[in-house]
C-alpha cells in the first residue's frame, strides 16, 4: 500500500536521507501538500534572491529549483517504467551536467513555479490511480534496485531536502 514507508532494501542507501524527511501518511497526500507549500514558499522569495548563491560555485536559487523539477521528472519516469512492468535497467543522471544546460538563470521565477506545479501534478496523476500491488514493484535504476514506493518517497524527500537548504542557506 502507498501508506507504508519503504524499507531500507527498497532503495540505494544514498536515498535513505531523502526518504527519512518525508512525514508519515499517504505519500500521495504528502506530495499534494508539499506541492502547495513549496509553491507558496518559493513564491514568497524576493525577486533578487532567485539569482543568489550562498557561496562561489554553488547553484543559484533558480538552479536549485530547476534541479528539483529535473529530479522529479527523472524519478517519476522511473516510477512509470516500474509501474508498467518494464524491467529494463535505467541509467543514472548527472545533475552537475543538467544544471549548466538548463538555462535556469535566464527564466522567470513565475515560469519555474508554473513548471514545478505542472510536473508535480503530473507525478500525482501517475501515482494516484495505481493499483495497490504496483507500489511493491521494483526495477533497477542507476545500478541499484528500487521500488515504486521508494521512488514516490524519494520524489517528496528530494524536494523537501532542497527546499530546506534554500530556507537555511539562501534566505
Amino acid at each position: 500500500m502507498p501508506h507504508r514507508r519503504p524499507t531500507p532494501d527498497e532503495s540505494n542507501p544514498f536515498y535513505h536521507g531523502y526518504i527519512a524527511k518525508v512525514p508519515d501518511g499517504s505519500i500521495v497526500e504528502v506530495l499534494e501538500r508539499s506541492r502547495l507549500s513549496i509553491v507558496e514558499m518559493f513564491s514568497s522569495l524576493p525577486a533578487d534572491k532567485w539569482l543568489y548563491r550562498y557561496a562561489p560555485g554553488k547553484w543559484t536559487v533558480k538552479e536549485v529549483f530547476l534541479h528539483m523539477i529535473d529530479g522529479e521528472r527523472v524519478f517519476a519516469y522511473r516510477a512509470l517504467r516500474i509501474a508498467r512492468g518494464d524491467a529494463t535497467p535505467m541509467a543514472g543522471f548527472d545533475e552537475q551536467k543538467y544544471v549548466p544546460n538548463s538555462l535556469a538563470n535566464e527564466r522567470s521565477p513565475a515560469s519555474l513555479l508554473q513548471e514545478f506545479d505542472l510536473v508535480r501534478r503530473s507525478t500525482l496523476a501517475l501515482l494516484e490511480p495505481l493499483d495497490p500491488s504496483a507500489w511493491d514493484r521494483r526495477g533497477v535504476a542507476n545500478d541499484a534496485e528500487v521500488s515504486l514506493r521508494a521512488l514516490a518517497y524519494i520524489i517528496a524527500g528530494h524536494a523537501l531536502h532542497h527546499t530546506a537548504i534554500v530556507l537555511e542557506r539562501y534566505r
